[in-house]
């Protein structure tokens, strides 16, 4: 790996990883907002809701800017945006200017998702995308851990908005990232073409303007809908359930959410190695197989020590597809659109998979806990379907060396 990959790695892991942290630390300090400001649930609830809709407008607007203007340029302002953002939020008075604060919060991660993924594929070989966007997205779990031990050291002694100082961090990789890393050679030859061509279509066009593209993104959005879907519907309403079935403790809970979080990095690593080696098909296939199963096991939860297995085991497989979806995506389409792709196709998805718990909460209510589970199990049927219907873009490194001997 040359230094330049290193770095680009680094600042990509970083980047999500402060992203996470972020959001994560909002989910922390919800409870302690809602009381300060003598708040309903759902005035309260509408804060996750704002930053997905700013992810979606970030996410368009960035990675837009990101494809014409330069990767590293972009992906340091959204960075600074995203940071300033939370830091700002310890000053806030009034819940207007948290509510914007949060949409500004939103505009800026979710542009740096799909910048990141897009350097991480301009900067490596298409037979190692799988492993490299694994280890970017293993940094977002290092994100929620890190959101963890500062809520846990600071939260019960400082107050909620001692915890969002620390948005201040992200600024010093911004500052690392724009001093010391060029644009990638991919970008750089798109961009001298574009000076002597003349642009036919617009970003959005080129996602859409064939049936075969429009069937793809519509496929890639699907499944990215249901990935995060499958990953807010379980960890936003598991632990309420098992403290209510099992009788458990929220520190019991915690351990869980720790057990799941781990088994979701290993996931993750597994994954990365497995899509460079069989491909999307065959890996995907697998992971949402076992998905379908892994969910099922928690009807049979009885205690604590099942809870941290099947955690572990449910998070392995599925969040460990996270992993994919940004080598995924873009492997399909070209440099000049891959920032505003991979931006445009997940934070849609986050959009629509991030009211998942809505669902999940009705199901509960109406039919049970096993029904919301084979609710889930369905979406992940959906996602099998797709993903044996799209197309097969990557060289694996099976084909690799075959090429190589001969």
């Amino acid at each position: 790996m040359h230094v330049y990959q290193k770095k680009i790695l680094a600042s990509s892991m970083l980047g999500l990883a402060l992203e996470s942290m972020d959001v994560m630390l909002l989910s922390f300090a919800l409870s302690s907002i809602i009381s300060e400001f003598h708040l309903s649930a759902a005035v309260g609830g509408m804060l996750p809701a704002i930053t997905n809709l700013g992810m979606l407008a970030g996410g368009v607007i960035f990675g837009y800017l990101a494809d014409r203007y330069g990767r590293i340029k972009t992906f340091t302002y959204t960075i600074i945006i995203f940071a300033l953002a939370t830091l700002f939020t310890v000053f806030a008075q009034n819940m207007v200017t948290i509510y914007w604060l949060r949409f500004a919060v939103g505009l800026g991660a979710g542009g740096e998702y799909g910048i990141g993924m897009a350097l991480v594929a301009e900067s490596f070989p298409l037979y190692k995308r799988g492993r490299m966007s694994a280890w970017v997205t293993i940094g977002g779990q290092l994100g929620t851990l890190l959101a963890a031990i500062i809520a846990a050291l600071i939260l019960p002694r400082a107050g909620w908005r001692a915890i969002f100082i620390f948005g201040f961090i992200p600024v010093i990789l911004a500052y690392f990232v724009r001093r010391h890393l060029p644009e990638t050679q991919a970008w750089q030859k798109v961009h001298q073409r574009s000076k002597t061509q003349q642009k036919s279509v617009t970003p959005i066009t080129a996602l859409i303007n064939t049936p075969k593209k429009f069937g793809l993104t519509l496929g890639l959005t699907m499944m990215a809908a249901i990935q995060v879907a499958g990953y807010f519907g379980l960890m936003n309403w598991l632990p309420t359930v098992f403290e209510q079935r099992l009788n458990l403790s929220v520190s019991q809970s915690s351990v869980w959410m720790i057990s799941i979080i781990v088994g979701m990095s290993l996931g993750m690593f597994c994954f990365g190695k497995l899509l460079d080696y069989l491909g999307p098909k065959v890996t995907f296939s697998c992971f949402l197989i076992f998905s379908i199963v892994a969910v099922l096991l928690y009807t049979f939860v009885s205690n604590a020590l099942s809870m941290l297995v099947v955690g572990a085991v449910v998070g392995f497989f599925t969040n460990g597809m996270h992993a994919g979806y940004g080598a995924l995506i873009s492997s399909f389409y070209p440099t000049e659109i891959r920032s505003f792709a991979n931006n445009v196709i997940f934070n849609t998805g986050r959009a629509v998979g991030g009211l998942s718990p809505i669902l999940i909460g009705y199901l509960i209510d109406l039919k049970g806990f096993s029904s919301a589970l084979f609710a889930l199990g369905a979406m992940y049927l959906v996602s099998l379907i797709i993903v044996n219907l799209i197309p097969n873009p990557f060289q694996t490194q099976t084909q690799t060396v075959a090429v190589k001997k001969v």
